[in-house]
Order: structure tokens, then C-alpha cells, then sequence
């Protein structure tokens, strides 16, 4: 496909299609799921566009299945029945592996029907373009040498904080690539609209589109922060009263299915403090851009109020340490405990090893930053948890590398896999 960007969602494809029958990449409407997905299809089909491949599932599955493979149904949840036939073509075919992929954005209705693919169908989470993906890092600190220790020097990119206030507000979609940021806050009120008004009605469910957009703006305005269901609901609900829980729960429930909420659980790690941890998770969006779409806010509306600057910078760094991390084996989540003490963002490799992350935007905070860490690796118990493989601060400007105290300091814009 011409002028593809590689992502780094390609290497964890390509394993996971020598592993299994299908593979499901799952993530929210225009991440570039079907770009990535078709660079490796012999066959396609646009489930959303093609009528006669929908209709083909129940009336003649062979003019599915009997195709050069690999095989891909873009946007499957369109014809949900289309997922227990590959199912069964996985069970019937001795063609090896890799043969079918799916892409969804939209996580179907729950349906009795739709037998597991555990064992037969991968699944593959994918979000927006990091910064290192669309060109806006330099990759000169990879995450993976810093799990090994490796003190690695850097300048990133000359962004400077404004420059990436208007990258928060762009995002991370491919559709955005090369846009000026007028152009892309229509495009993401475009986005957002057709989310509360076509998508949640037509794979979720009936919702109010007035209490979705109030949801959207209740989240962005808790980003980076862990909010009770019940303090979004009063959020939600303004001078009227909160909403009823089951109608918060069902609205996030929406939000979920179409993967645009990207939260951090909270970290439980055997402490030697007696603190009490906290477990209310840290609200996120999958882009960052989401939020400021939602609240209706761009970067000089950022730079006014540079303490919620902060946080949808946070939200930036997460997202970009989400996407580095799953292609590591790992995941990010959150650490807070009830005496006020907190750490933004904690990574965990599937091989058990851990580090600690503070993200700030100013470089005069990395100093206070870089004592909160090393306090918080003396909380925790390392003879039952381990001790960190690293210590990391991500700034926003500056340059990379080793501080004599052992943490690890890194502008976003030089950070990569």
C-alpha cells in the first residue's frame, strides 16, 4: 500500500499470525487497523460496504472462505454471525496459521451465540499513532534498553511545549497526518458526532446523545485523575442532580465498546507501608485528542491553563507508553496510595519486571520528580516485588539520559519501543 507508515503494532501482528488461525485487531474507528491488517491480506472484504459478502455468511460461505489467504472481514461486528464461521474454517482448515484476520471497531452486543476463539483467534489491541510512528519522536531512547538498564543519551526532536499542545489536540490518527490543527479539530468534532450519533446507536445500543457528549466532557475534565463512577455521575449531571449509576455505568459501558476509554488499573505491589492503596482506576481516552474535542479546548486554550496542560500531556505520554509496552509484553498502570503519594504510570513486562514513570512537563519539576520515585522504590517490599528495572521522568523538552542518582530522564520525543 502506498505511503504506509510502519507501526509497531506490525511486529506483534506478524507474531501472533504464527501462532494462530486469526487474529482480531481490535481498536477504536480510523487508529488504521485496516491499513495495517491489509499489508498482510491476499483477500479482502469491506463487511461494512459489501452486501454480497454479508450475505454471503449464511448463504454461501464459500465465496468467503475459498479465497487466497490470508483472508480479512474488515469491520466484522457489522455482521456479527461472520465470527463463528471463521471460527469453524480455523477448526476445519489444516492450512496452517495466520489465515484470517478481523478488524473491529466496535465490540458487539453480548450474543449467546458467538462461541469463544480462544485458541483459535488472537486478538491484537491497536490505537492511534504514537509520536514515534507519525514521525514526531526520534527513537533515540528505546523503553526496552531502559528495562535493561542502558543509560541512553538524546535530544528528541526541536518541539517545543506549544508545538506539542498542538499535537495533543491532533492526536494520533493517520487521517491527521501532515494536518495544521484548525483542520483536525473539525475532523475530530466530525468524529466525535458520528460516535453519539451513529456508532453507539447502531452496536451498542440506544444511549442519550446529551448525556454521552456530558460523559465525554466529564472524562476529559478527570483525565490523568481517578474519579469514582459516582463523581463522574455528579459531574455528569451539573445543577440537575447526578445521574443514576446504571445510567453512568451503561454511557462508560458504550464508550468502552468502541474502545475509546483506555484506562490505567491501579498497581497493587506488596508495599512495606501500611498505607492504604487505592483501586479507582486513572480515567484515560485512547487518544488524547478525544478529550480536548470533547471539552472543545485547542493548544493556545492549553497553554492558558498550563496545570490542565499537564494532564492531557500525561495523557499523551500514556497513550505512547501503551503502545511501546504492549509490544514489549508488558502493560501500564497506575500507583496511588491514600496518604497522597503517586506515581504516574508503573510498566509491567510479562517476565515480571517493573519500572516507575513521572511525567512532567516542566523541566523544573524533574529534580522533586526524581525524589518521588526513588522514595516510592524504597515503599515497595523488593524482596517479594523485585527491585525496578528502571527508574524513568518524561519530560517534555530537554535531553535523554542517566542522572547521578540512577533515574532516567527522556523528552517524549526522543522515546520509542
Amino acid at each position: 500500500m502506498v505511503n504506509y507508515l510502519p507501526r509497531v503494532a506490525d511486529g506483534e501482528l506478524e507474531a501472533k499470525m504464527r501462532s494462530v488461525g486469526g487474529v482480531l485487531i481490535e481498536g477504536p474507528k480510523a487508529c488504521g487497523k485496516t491499513a495495517t491488517a491489509s499489508q498482510r491480506a491476499e483477500t479482502v472484504f469491506d463487511m461494512d460496504r459489501d452486501a454480497t459478502a454479508r450475505a454471503s455468511i449464511e448463504l454461501n460461505p464459500s465465496f468467503l472462505f475459498e479465497r487466497p489467504t490470508p483472508i480479512l472481514f474488515d469491520e466484522w461486528q457489522v455482521a456479527p454471525d461472520l465470527w463463528n464461521q471463521v471460527r469453524r474454517a480455523v477448526d476445519d482448515s489444516d492450512r496452517g496459521r495466520g489465515m484470517y484476520l478481523l478488524t473491529g471497531s466496535a465490540t458487539p452486543r453480548d450474543d449467546a451465540k458467538r462461541h469463544s476463539g480462544a485458541g483459535r483467534i488472537g486478538l491484537l489491541r491497536m490505537r492511534p499513532m504514537s509520536l514515534f510512528e507519525s514521525g514526531h519522536s526520534t527513537g533515540e531512547v528505546s523503553l526496552a534498553a531502559l528495562f535493561d538498564g542502558t543509560s541512553q543519551p538524546g535530544a528528541g526532536t526541536s518541539a517545543s511545549v506549544p508545538d506539542l499542545m498542538s499535537r495533543i489536540v491532533i492526536g494520533g490518527w493517520p487521517d491527521l497526518l501532515g494536518a495544521e490543527e484548525r483542520e483536525a479539530r473539525v475532523w475530530m468534532d466530525d468524529y466525535l458526532r458520528q460516535i453519539v450519533e451513529v456508532d453507539v446507536p447502531s452496536f451498542v445500543g440506544r444511549r442519550d446523545p446529551r448525556t454521552l457528549k456530558r460523559v465525554l466532557a466529564s472524562l476529559a475534565r478527570f483525565v490523568a485523575h481517578s474519579p469514582a463512577t459516582r463523581a463522574i455521575a455528579a459531574d455528569v449531571g451539573g445543577d440537575r442532580g447526578p445521574i443514576s449509576p446504571t445510567t453512568a455505568y451503561s454511557h462508560l459501558d458504550a464508550l468502552d465498546r468502541l474502545h475509546l476509554r483506555d484506562d490505567s488499573d491501579a498497581w497493587q505491589p506488596h508495599m512495606r507501608s501500611r498505607a492504604r492503596l487505592r483501586t479507582a482506576p486513572s480515567r484515560y481516552f485512547v487518544d488524547p485528542s478525544i478529550g480536548t474535542a470533547a471539552l472543545h479546548v485547542g493548544s493556545e486554550d492549553l497553554l492558558r491553563d498550563l496545570e490542565a496542560a499537564g494532564f492531557h500531556f500525561e495523557a499523551l505520554v500514556v497513550r505512547d507508553l501503551r503502545i511501546y509496552s504492549q509490544a514489549l509484553g508488558g502493560r501500564v498502570d497506575t500507583w496511588r496510595d491514600e496518604s497522597g503519594n503517586e506515581v504516574d504510570a508503573v510498566i509491567t513486562l510479562a517476565d515480571g519486571r517493573w519500572a516507575g514513570v513521572e511525567i512532567k512537563l516542566g523541566q523544573a519539576q524533574v529534580d522533586s520528580a526524581a525524589s518521588g520515585l526513588l522514595a516510592f522504590a524504597e515503599r515497595v517490599d523488593t524482596a517479594r516485588q523485585g527491585v525496578p528495572s528502571a527508574l524513568i521522568i518524561i519530560t517534555a523538552t530537554g535531553s535523554a539520559g542517566r542522572r547521578a542518582d540512577g533515574v532516567h530522564v527522556t523528552p517524549i520525543t526522543a522515546l520509542a519501543p
